[in-house]
């Protein structure tokens, strides 16, 4: 039994841990009428173990690395169906009737242009499913399913080899600026196997405070850089209480380089859709 639900799952060194989240889909009861995998940076040995095993599904490859919102982009638009269930080659569904219950979660909540899961991570408590709900601004894109029309209306993700802190924001803030809504299912639950603790890389703690400041120069007013450059003060503050000092003069540096490839996607949103926005990433709604 399937449900017409396309599954998309970004691919790209982890060669294990992608074809076991393939099978976890695969196995899930719905399953997903459609899977899609898209393989970063020509990793073509990661294409071809997925096809030995899984010789029906869609692989798509890019030769350049563009990240995983390049890659949920590209297969977006490749999508056969209406939602498109959205993973990391390490993140799989919980309940083997995730996608039955994404479906409902359209259902019920039909202003919904993306429903998000609640994503639990290694040495983390797997809380009970629940009916409650809310309205957000963030979503994790390993663990959320979109409105595929809608998706594509909001243009897509940045591709950003490196995109944390970017990425899903900046998807959300125009999403939110368009009308559209996130919704948290606490029906989904959906688990990400991974402590964390590449986070302290120095690549990643650089590109946090250089997404921070892109996303500034692409999306706010003028009038707001004051907020973003807070933002990015705060975000390098709490990195060096933490201890990741490495990586950190390298982001401040990369700013003007990062700014200067991305001019032409500058694309500023009113004040008024980012105040919203802010405010809804402070205080979601009960739904």
């Amino acid at each position: 039994m399937t449900v017409p639900i396309t599954a998309i799952v970004t691919g790209y060194r982890r060669v294990d841990d992608l074809l076991k989240t393939i099978r976890i889909l695969r196995g899930c009861e719905p399953a997903p009428a459609e899977i899609i995998v898209h393989i970063d940076a020509a990793q073509r040995d990661t294409a071809a173990a997925v096809t030995r095993e899984f010789a029906d599904l869609q692989v798509l490859v890019s030769e350049d690395r563009v990240g995983p919102g390049g890659g949920r982009n590209k297969m977006v638009a490749a999508a056969s169906h209406g939602f498109v269930a959205s993973f990391d080659d390490d993140s799989y569904p919980i309940d083997r009737d995730y996608f039955g219950r994404i479906a409902q979660a359209f259902r019920d909540f039909p202003g919904a242009w993306v429903v998000d899961s609640h994503v639990f991570h290694l040495n983390e408590a797997i809380e009970p499913d629940t009916t409650a709900s809310e309205w957000v601004a963030d979503f994790s894109g390993g663990g959320c399913a979109y409105r595929r029309e809608r998706y594509l209306q909001t243009g897509g993700y940045v591709p950003l080899p490196t995109a944390y802190g970017m990425e899903e924001v900046d998807f959300g803030l125009r999403l939110h600026a368009l009308g559209g809504r996130v919704l948290r299912s606490g029906r989904l639950r959906v688990f990400h196997n991974t402590d964390l603790s590449h986070h302290a890389d120095p690549a990643i703690t650089s590109a946090s405070i250089v997404n921070l400041a892109l996303l500034t120069y692409l999306r706010y007013p003028l009038s707001m850089w004051a907020i973003g450059a807070a933002q990015c003060a705060n975000r390098i503050q709490w990195l060096l209480r933490h201890g990741r000092r490495r990586g950190v003069w390298s982001g401040l540096v990369s700013i003007p380089s990062a700014i200067a490839e991305h001019r032409r996607e500058r694309d500023p949103l009113p004040r008024r859709a980012v105040r919203s926005f802010l405010a809804l990433r402070r205080a979601p709604r009960p739904a």
